[in-house]
């Protein structure tokens, strides 16, 4: 199955997904439409996906038409009124909270084109509660990118309960038509990627916590041993500890004694070492954002 390439697409919410969602269609060949109530967010945002794009051409992966064009298709609104009207595919990346998405879908998928492909950004939240709000359920999906968009090749296309085959066909083939490989996930707690990623920094930091190794050297055994591009106490520190303590005690309450968080996380959150953001986590930061050398936590001042 093709898209065509006049098909319109509106991503709604000028985050950080968002701006990286609605990079990868603008980029594609689809004209794109990034909504968002708050106008400095969208300035923002079109500034990074500006920025991106020029990144491309400056590295020699882009041609400079390509990188005007791919601007050019880029606009940005306020509403849904013009946003979402006569989309045929409608991306929604509003923060994690149920009654928020469920009215976005609600106000904007009267707009869209007459069958248009409504998907759900959530890494957390139930697809099938969320396409209640839609009077097809069945054309609802989670479409689950990573971050950062541009240099992550996965989507996951989450299933609710009522989300067809037809549905599934065509997100894959939206999929293939901006790059990312797709794979199929039935809606359950931290899909597959969330889940797994959950229990191996959970499982780094009960190491670290017993003395099995140092900081640097779980994250380098995962870097060098497994080929991963970021050890996961490091990546810890990028998504954050808070943000991580949360998801675990989601699964924890879910899914069972396997993900109960460990106590060195929970001990760190509260004394507000929440990772990069907070310039401290497992590592120290230094004002400029990069790592301090040698300053991984050691089970000794545990």
């Amino acid at each position: 199955m093709m898209i065509d390439k006049n098909e319109i697409v509106v991503v709604v919410g000028a985050g950080l997904m968002g701006t990286g969602i609605a990079h990868a269609f603008a980029s594609s060949g689809f004209v794109t439409r990034l909504v968002d109530s708050n106008g400095q967010a969208l300035d923002k945002a079109v500034q990074n996906i500006h920025a991106i794009v020029d990144a491309g051409v400056k590295l020699g992966k882009l041609a400079p038409e390509a990188a005007a064009a791919a601007k050019e298709r880029l606009s940005v609104h306020t509403g849904l009124a013009t946003g979402a009207a006569g989309a045929g595919l409608l991306v929604e990346t509003v923060s994690e909270n149920l009654a928020v998405k469920k009215a976005v879908l609600a106000e904007a998928v009267p707009l869209l084109a007459e069958g248009a492909l409504v998907a759900t950004n959530t890494s957390a939240l139930s697809v099938t509660e969320i396409a209640t709000a839609v009077p097809q359920p069945e054309r609802v999906i989670g479409m689950h990118f990573f971050n950062p968009v541009h240099k992550m090749k996965l989507v996951e296309l989450v299933l609710g309960i009522a989300t067809d085959a037809a549905t599934v066909e065509r997100s894959r083939a939206w999929c293939d038509a901006i790059g990312k490989t797709s794979i199929l996930v039935n809606e359950s707690p931290g899909l597959t990627t969330s889940r797994m990623s959950a229990m191996l920094g959970n499982e780094a930091m009960w190491m670290l916590q017993e003395g099995t190794a140092s900081a640097e050297d779980i994250d380098t055994a995962l870097r060098m041993g497994f080929n991963h591009p970021m050890g996961p106490l490091e990546l810890g520190d990028l998504t954050g500890w808070d943000t991580r303590l949360s998801v675990l005690r989601y699964l924890h309450a879910t899914l069972g004694e396997k993900f109960r968080p460990c106590p060195l996380i929970i001990k760190m959150v509260a004394a507000g070492r929440h990772g990069r953001k907070t310039g401290h986590g497992v590592y120290r930061y230094d004002e400029a954002g990069q790592r301090v050398p040698g300053s991984g936590l050691k089970a000794s001042a545990l």
